[in-house]
């Protein structure tokens, strides 16, 4: 558990957006197609070489969503701590082919913001970084 209750770890955020998911899908039920992808982590040297040779990829994203919406195919979402990880090269790569693919494919920091995402998209909402940072912004100055 992170002792920073303001800056939860990714896993509490994941284990928080995917209880919400859970909760919601009777008002979204492709909720339920909501997937994490477990591709991080450390691993030991044999069961790396395993899920390698079995296809894992670095980079790719945390979670998917296989829902179609509006010209989008799926959604991706990679996600963070709401302060702090970097966002590595590996998965800056995954999420531009992505969106080369017709997937809407992002960043968030934290569960509140997948939270805002994945519902904005089952509303077919076509978000982008730029619109999304902005959005987060205003919420924010709004909230004061």
């Amino acid at each position: 558990m992170s002792k920073d209750i303001l800056n939860p770890y990714e896993s509490e955020e994941q284990a928080a957006l995917f209880q919400w998911a859970r909760i919601m899908e009777n008002t979204y039920p492709e909720l339920a197609l909501l997937v994490a992808i477990p591709n991080g982590g450390l691993r030991n040297m044999p069961e790396a070489v395993r899920f390698k040779a079995e296809g894992v990829r670095k980079g790719f994203p945390d979670m998917i969503l296989p829902v179609a919406r509006g010209a989008y195919h799926s959604l991706a979402i990679e996600l963070k701590r709401r302060k702090g990880g970097t966002v590595s090269p590996e998965q800056k790569a995954w999420i531009e082919a992505l969106k080369g693919q017709g997937w809407s494919a992002m960043v968030c920091r934290g569960a509140d913001e997948a939270i805002t995402v994945i519902t904005e998209y089952l509303r077919g909402k076509r978000w982008n970084q730029r619109d999304l940072l902005d959005w987060i912004a205003w919420k924010q100055c709004k909230k004061k």
